[in-house]
């Protein structure tokens, strides 16, 4: 019985001691945060070129409607749809029987009023002749003169009349009005056509083609410039694109419109392009790509490298101790990868272009080897 006692206070003993011992233990402290794998890029400045984009349509530099001149029924095509016609070309016939008739019938009248003025010329002479004898009377000289006068006048409207149904005659046979591509034939064979109505077809030039757009008012000088070949802009290069695929042929700034749009503020400018391929058709929509070489050293970094918060745009800058801190920038223009960067950033600075997912401002990082971040680059 005394032994058990014993263990049993030489346990709650031991227990006490064990609890004792372990309140007085501390927690153990934490290290600082790993550093964050990022990769970094040492911001440069470098001449930075660039293409200026607006928005364009293919224009033929020629371009008309074929209407028929004449009323009748159309008797002949002689043209494929599509095809290349050349100036002068037979396109249409009209039925020629009623102007065929016209003219006929105008140049026997002119026939019949020449013979008429034959007639009063003489008639007027004899009268002339009798008056030098005091033959007859002053007033029948006059009724010949002016019969003379009235037959002359005759003739001249004949022979107006018979131009004029000799032209309605030739309008029936409708021709190219220059070299160009036709469209598809909007009348067929025995269609009635009224003169100056109806559209028969439209004719335009494709090589070379133009391009038009619109410029802000604000650019004026420099298009002058390109226009007139004076300054550095005489190099800028011309060029358009459909989504990424660029036309092979580079263009030529044609001309700017006379005035400035003032409801817009912007001007109409026209390239022109080659196009021996028919590769362009009035009509499609384009976008006019014009080189900007200013010649100005700009600090370009990588796109990738920025963030956005709430429609402002920061980069992460590498400080002292390899701490982050997150720096406000002001953008300027994209360049494939790269973004232009007018302000907030500056030569020799190194800024965060990868793993900035994971990044918070102070945090510490760890770098590989840096890279360039200014790098020129056309688009």
């Amino acid at each position: 019985m005394l032994n058990r006692n014993f263990y049993f206070i030489a346990s709650i003993s031991l227990m006490g001691l064990l609890s004792a011992c372990g309140g007085k233990q501390q927690p153990a402290q934490q290290g600082p945060p790993p550093a964050v794998p990022v990769t970094v890029a040492e911001v440069v400045s470098s001449e930075a070129a660039y293409y200026d984009e607006y928005p364009g349509t293919v224009v033929a530099l020629n371009q008309t409607e074929i209407r028929a001149q004449v009323t009748g029924y159309i008797t002949g095509i002689h043209f494929q749809d599509g095809a290349t016609v050349t100036k002068g070309q037979r396109l249409y016939s009209i039925d020629q029987q009623l102007y065929g008739a016209n003219y006929q019938q105008a140049l026997a009248n002119l026939q019949v009023q020449e013979t008429n003025l034959l007639k009063a010329q003489k008639d007027a002479d004899r009268y002339h002749e009798l008056d030098k004898q005091d033959a007859i009377a002053k007033q029948q000289v006059d009724y010949a003169d002016a019969a003379l006068e009235a037959a002359r006048k005759q003739v001249d409207a004949a022979k107006a009349n018979v131009n004029a149904v000799k032209a309605n005659l030739g309008f029936a046979t409708i021709t190219a009005p220059f070299t160009g591509t036709i469209g598809i034939s909007q009348v067929r064979m025995g269609t009635s056509v009224v003169a100056g109505q109806t559209v028969l077809n439209t004719v335009s030039t494709d090589d070379p083609i133009a391009v038009d757009f619109t410029v802000d008012q604000k650019e004026l000088y420099r298009f002058n410039q390109l226009l007139t070949g004076g300054g550095k802009g005489a190099d800028s290069t011309f060029s358009i694109a459909f989504g990424k695929e660029v036309y092979p042929a580079n263009g030529k700034l044609l001309l700017l419109d006379r005035a400035v749009d003032p409801q817009t503020g912007t001007i109409r400018a026209r390239l022109s392009f080659a196009n021996g391929k028919k590769l362009l058709k009035a009509g499609m929509s384009t976008t006019v790509r014009i080189l900007n070489n200013s010649g100005q050293q700009s600090v370009t970094i990588p796109y990738k490298a920025v963030t956005e918060q709430l429609g402002e745009f920061f980069v992460y800058v590498v400080g002292d101790s390899s701490k982050v801190s997150q720096r406000k920038v002001v953008l300027g223009k994209q360049i494939g990868t790269n973004i232009i960067v007018r302000d907030g950033v500056q030569n020799g600075e190194k800024i965060v272009v990868e793993g900035i997912q994971n990044l918070r401002e102070g945090a510490v990082i760890s770098t590989g080897a840096p890279g360039t971040a200014g790098a020129a680059a056309k688009k």
